[in-house]
């Protein structure tokens, strides 16, 4: 190995694991109760059904990473089960997907510094600019080295889960379970549930991130399951008792138009030096996850590209082993996302790009519930695995049902979109190495 390149598998249990969480717990958290506000009661029964749904997701990647333990994730495993073109469409869906939570976490991370910057949140055009400019710094970061942004996802993941316990520790002294009634606004409880677990769902994105950069990571086939499932614990037990909490403290008609609920939560508890600090905390937490979801960007692109499904200069790495274009193409998307929406305000933008995100991660969730199954075998002492890979698939398509209908006519478009691109890079034989 030469001199000042650093080692190909740099990432342990630790850093892996605190991927997954940092990639989970990130602006889900911390601005969900505000688009939730106004299902009350209906977002518990979401909560719940999304933690099952994830649990399951994560037994099934669980899996799979054991039996493949290979960089690509979602992408690989569909890929081997179902041929290029179902890899394809899911490389496609999920690199957009990526992008969405880009930008969606660019604009938490800008919402919770207007507690501490007011000119951020009374100007769009200035909350466009910050999240751009938190999106771009650390896609910088990402390009410098993937073991210093694996450090700074552990250091940011440690930050931010400690203030946030000590509010919802506290907050359950206050709890008002009055305020968690649901405004007639919701629909009926069917149309509340399922749009709650559609959204609830944004907040468990990003278990499968562990299985993606397979390549730099330590025993990959033991690291990566035991990654996915103990992060997909902590987050959920993390999400349930934080949000229920701040629900329960603020009237849902005040939660709904907050850009910091955390932060006017302690604010209320505590006075304005608390929101200060919890603002300060979901900025950081924003930030990590955003750093973490940059970094798979480029991870994930790189993979498809060494395939032959995306243009070769994905593929490429810098000095330092660092796969630069992805990372700057799909900060690219990421941009154009946040620059397209900016004008609807902080919490409404934040909205458009989690159903977006959540839409093309939930397809290829589906389709890896079904490469599980194949991959099993159908013996019976798989069943239980195949019955989890249904349940999973299940679930998948409900929530994919509750991002509504706007955004699967424009999905699938953008997902029809993306077959030329699979047919240019299919009209030349892959070089060989």
């Amino acid at each position: 190995m030469q001199t000042g390149i650093e080692p190909r598998r740099s990432l342990g249990l630790a850093m892996t694991t605190s991927m997954v969480v940092g990639n989970m717990v990130g602006s889900g958290v911390f601005l969900l109760p505000a688009v939730l506000a106004l299902y009350g009661t209906y977002s518990l029964w979401g909560w719940m059904l999304s933690t099952i749904g994830a649990l399951t997701l994560a037994w099934v990647f669980s899996n799979l990473s054991r039996r493949s333990p290979q960089a690509g994730g979602p992408y690989a495993y569909s890929r081997d089960a179902f041929g290029d073109f179902a890899g394809f469409l899911v490389a496609w869906m999920y690199w957009i997907s990526i992008a969405a939570a880009v930008a969606a976490i660019s604009v938490a991370f800008a919402s919770y510094l207007v507690p501490l910057i007011p000119a951020i949140g009374t100007s769009p055009l200035a909350g466009a600019g910050v999240a751009l400019l938190a999106s771009w710094l650390l896609t910088g970061v990402n390009v410098w080295g993937i073991r210093t942004a694996g450090r700074l996802q552990l250091v940011t993941v440690i930050l931010k889960l400690s203030p946030l316990l000590v509010l919802a520790l506290f907050g359950s002294f206050y709890f008002n379970p009055h305020l968690l009634a649901s405004s007639e606004s919701a629909g009926s409880p069917f149309k509340a549930i399922s749009a709650c677990a559609a959204l609830t769902m944004w907040a468990f994105l990003g278990l499968e991130c562990g299985t993606i950069p397979a390549d730099h990571v330590k025993d990959p086939s033991r690291t990566i399951p035991r990654a996915t499932m103990l992060g997909t614990i902590v987050a959920a037990v993390f999400y349930i008792v934080c949000t229920t909490a701040v629900m329960g403290i603020i009237p849902a008609q005040t939660l709904a138009h907050s850009d910091a609920p955390f932060a006017d939560a302690a604010r209320l508890l505590w006075g304005g030096w608390a929101g200060r600090v919890i603002a300060l905390t979901g900025a950081i937490s924003c930030f990590g996850a955003l750093n973490g979801w940059i970094l798979m960007s480029g991870q994930f692109a790189q993979a498809v590209a060494r395939d032959n499904l995306f243009p070769k200069l994905f593929a490429r790495e810098l000095r330092r082993g660092t796969p630069a274009a992805g990372l700057v193409f799909s900060s690219a998307i990421g941009t154009a996302l946040i620059v397209m929406n900016y004008s609807s305000g902080l919490v409404n933008t934040f909205k458009i790009d989690i159903l977006i995100a959540t839409l093309f991660t939930l397809v290829p969730y589906m389709l890896c519930s079904m490469a599980e199954i194949l991959f099993s075998g159908g013996s019976r002492r798989n069943v239980r695995d195949t019955a989890l890979s249904l349940l999973a698939f299940a679930f998948a398509l409900w929530a994919t049902a509750g991002t509504g209908k706007d955004c699967l006519y424009w999905g699938t478009l953008v997902i029809l979109a993306g077959i030329p691109v699979y047919v240019w890079q299919k009209r030349s034989p892959p070089a060989r190495a």
